[in-house]
């Protein structure tokens, strides 16, 4: 199947094009590069550099006989969601209007999309099944949810299905080490904490002590982006064998506190690397936990990269190889 990746030079989308590559199908990749990097996609796969928004993405699709869509395009970061909001409804809620209309225009059929664990807000319990109810804590997870809702109304009144995978905590990096992740500014946890580990910054700074988690920090369900490319595969094949759309929650099931992935890095780099504590940031839910078990259920998933040492590992060695990310 031939499936546009808008997206796929970021983070989670670049690695998704790999394992598309792997299970045969045809990806095609959309970018405008802001926050991706064109050396993150694969030599040979057809890219793009363009906004979803813009007005010939729709021609562009149908022109490439593009069949289904998977959607990671998108600003990400809840603090700065919580400082700029409207940066947040312009680029995720009106850009994805853009998009899924386009996609709609062109006859695509399937849609795979990127949503977050912060459509739940705060929890009433853990582990958080799909069930729960979802009231966001930040914009970002406002905007994320909107989006859902989106794409429910297009499934309901024009037949395009959808599957929206809530992951948790994103980390990682391919075991081959060649790509991984490189935001700038970097605001994720494991990769701040390497960068400590790597002496490219002088401490690691803990934000928040006192939220009701058995050592006062943010407790996290951290998921191997490899773990999470797969989910997408076979959320793909499973629309396009005839499924019907649905949400899934994508997480290891475990949660780990922000003093223990610190206390893991140390163990994995072998570094003793300085810690600082600050106070909380605000949208930052206490404890995030993923219950996967409807994918796993329905769709066959198994997570087998995401223990905590394979995690940090894998996103230590693309650290150490690329040094200075893909300084592009």
């Amino acid at each position: 199947m031939k499936i546009l990746v808008a997206g796929g030079a970021g983070y989670i989308g670049s690695h998704t094009v790999r394992a598309l590559v792997k299970a045969g199908h045809t990806p095609v990749v959309l970018d405008n590069l802001s926050h991706g990097h064109r050396g993150a996609v694969p030599e040979g796969v057809l890219f793009k550099q363009a906004n979803i928004e813009d007005s010939d993405v729709s021609a562009w699709m149908r022109q490439e006989g593009i069949e289904g869509m998977m959607h990671f395009a998108a600003s990400i970061e809840v603090g700065e969601s919580m400082k700029n909001p409207a940066l947040y409804y312009k680029n995720n809620v009106v850009g994805s209007y853009h998009l899924i209309e386009a996609a709609r225009q062109a006859g695509v059929k399937y849609v795979v999309f990127s949503s977050t664990a912060a459509v739940y807000g705060e929890p009433d319990q853990v582990p958080i099944d799909e069930d729960a109810k979802q009231v966001p804590t930040n914009v970002y997870g406002r905007t994320k949810l909107m989006i859902e809702t989106m794409l429910k109304d297009y499934s309901d009144i024009y037949g395009m299905k959808y599957i929206a995978l809530r992951y948790f905590n994103a980390s990682g990096a391919d075991a081959s080490g060649e790509i991984g992740e490189d935001h700038h500014p970097e605001t994720h946890l494991i990769p701040l904490v390497l960068q400590a580990a790597a002496g490219k910054r002088k401490s690691i700074t803990i934000f928040g002590t006192d939220y009701p988690t058995p050592d006062g920090t943010c407790v996290r369900d951290y998921i191997h982006v490899t773990d999470l490319a797969d989910a997408h595969v076979l959320a793909m094949n499973y629309l396009a064998n005839g499924g019907q759309s649905q949400y899934f929650n994508l997480g290891s099931g475990k949660g780990f506190s922000v003093k223990e992935i610190v206390e893991a890095a140390k163990k994995v780099t072998g570094i003793d690397f300085s810690v600082e504590y600050g106070t909380r940031r605000a949208g930052d839910p206490g404890t995030l936990v993923a219950s996967s078990d409807k994918i796993k259920r329905i769709l066959g998933w198994n997570p087998t990269h995401s223990t905590v040492e394979q995690v940090i590992g894998d996103a230590w060695k693309w650290h150490q190889t690329h040094p200075q990310g893909y300084n592009d």
